[in-house]
């Protein structure tokens, strides 16, 4: 049985929590919040620290001193953060679904992620390129898609 199949997040090893990401990025989209109703809106603004291609960051290891704002993904906050993705393995597995097929762990192919059409490949624009003044162009509903399992 494979771990992610009974171990609950919370007692999962630094390196077992690290593998469950998928490698889509979505959650390094950057993320507009209405000041008046506190919604929050997705964009397809890349956070300055992903690579749009590979959907990784350039300096995971660094990230949060570099991006103040970069939020450190934990069990708890899998569940309390409203806009985490509805194809992110971590929610997936709190919510009880397991991997989709699609996930590297999964598939045995970290390309699958992307051919399936989850990750932010291609899709995004480098925080330095987008149009700052018209932040509502930048907005997606794309992110919260995800195939049938």
């Amino acid at each position: 049985m494979a771990f992610w199949e009974d171990k609950p997040l919370e007692a999962m090893t630094t390196e077992e929590w690290e593998a469950l990401c998928d490698g889509c990025g979505k959650c390094c989209l950057l993320k507009l919040e209405d000041e008046d109703t506190g919604e929050i809106y997705t964009s397809d603004v890349r956070c300055k620290l992903l690579d749009g291609e590979s959907c990784r960051c350039t300096d995971y290891p660094n990230r949060q001193a570099k991006v103040p704002d970069c939020i450190k993904l934990t069990p708890e906050k899998v569940t309390e953060i409203a806009w985490i993705p509805k194809s992110c393995a971590y929610r997936r597995l709190a919510e009880g679904r397991g991997l989709a097929w699609w996930h590297p762990l999964v598939s045995g192919d970290p390309e699958t992620v992307h051919l399936a059409g989850i990750s932010v490949r291609g899709r995004t624009v480098a925080e330095e390129d987008a149009n700052t003044e018209d932040w509502e162009s930048h907005i997606v509903d794309w992110p919260h898609w995800e195939p049938e399992n």
